[in-house]
C-alpha cells in the first residue's frame, strides 16, 4: 500500500487504515470460522442428541467438569447425565472401530479408547468399554449405545454413576 503523503493532525493514512482492517480481518475472521467450524461438525455428527430435558443441577455444581477430566484409575467413579445414541451404526468412531449400536460401548470426552466402566442406572448396571468421543452437549458425562441403554433400563436420557473397572 502507498502511505498518503498529506498527513495532517487526525487525519489517518491509507496503509494505517489498511492494517486496521486487516487486523480486525483476521480477529473477527479467526472468530467466526472456528465458531462456524463448530456449529458444522456438533450438527452433523451430533444433531440426534437434541432432547428436551431438565437438568437438576445448580449453576455451581461442576461434577459434569470432573466427570470429563482425564483420569483412568480403577475405582474412580464419577455421575451425571448420560444419553444415548446409535443413529450411526457402521460409522468409524474416534477410535478407529466401526460403531455397532447394539455393543457395550459410550463415548466419554476424555477417557482413554478401551477404558472399561461400571454404569448404573437405577438398579440395573452394565460393563461398557468407551470407544469414541463425546457426549458434545453440555451437562452430559457419557453417550451409552443403544445395547448398552437398554441393558441398564435407559430411554433417551438420565442420570447414571459410572466407575473405572479397568
Amino acid at each position: 500500500m502507498i502511505a498518503s503523503k498529506k498527513s495532517t493532525a487526525g487525519a489517518i493514512t491509507r496503509s494505517n487504515v489498511a492494517l486496521a482492517i486487516f487486523a480486525a480481518t483476521l480477529l473477527v475472521g479467526g472468530t467466526v470460522t472456528e465458531a462456524s467450524a463448530k456449529s458444522r461438525h456438533h450438527y452433523r455428527v451430533h444433531h440426534f442428541h437434541h432432547h428436551v430435558a431438565s437438568n437438576h443441577r445448580s449453576p455451581g455444581d461442576d461434577s459434569w467438569r470432573n466427570a470429563n477430566a482425564s483420569f483412568g484409575t480403577t475405582g474412580h467413579s464419577f455421575s451425571g447425565i448420560a444419553s444415548m445414541y446409535g443413529n450411526e451404526s457402521g460409522r468409524q468412531t474416534a477410535s478407529g472401530q466401526r460403531f455397532n449400536e447394539n455393543a457395550m460401548t459410550c463415548a466419554h470426552r476424555s477417557l482413554p479408547f478401551g477404558t472399561k466402566l461400571r454404569v448404573t442406572h437405577g438398579s440395573r448396571s452394565v460393563i461398557v468399554t468407551v470407544n469414541d468421543r463425546g457426549p458434545f452437549v453440555r451437562g452430559r458425562v457419557l453417550d451409552l449405545s443403544t445395547g448398552a441403554a437398554h441393558a441398564i433400563g435407559l430411554s433417551g436420557i438420565g442420570e447414571v454413576t459410572a466407575e473405572v473397572v479397568g
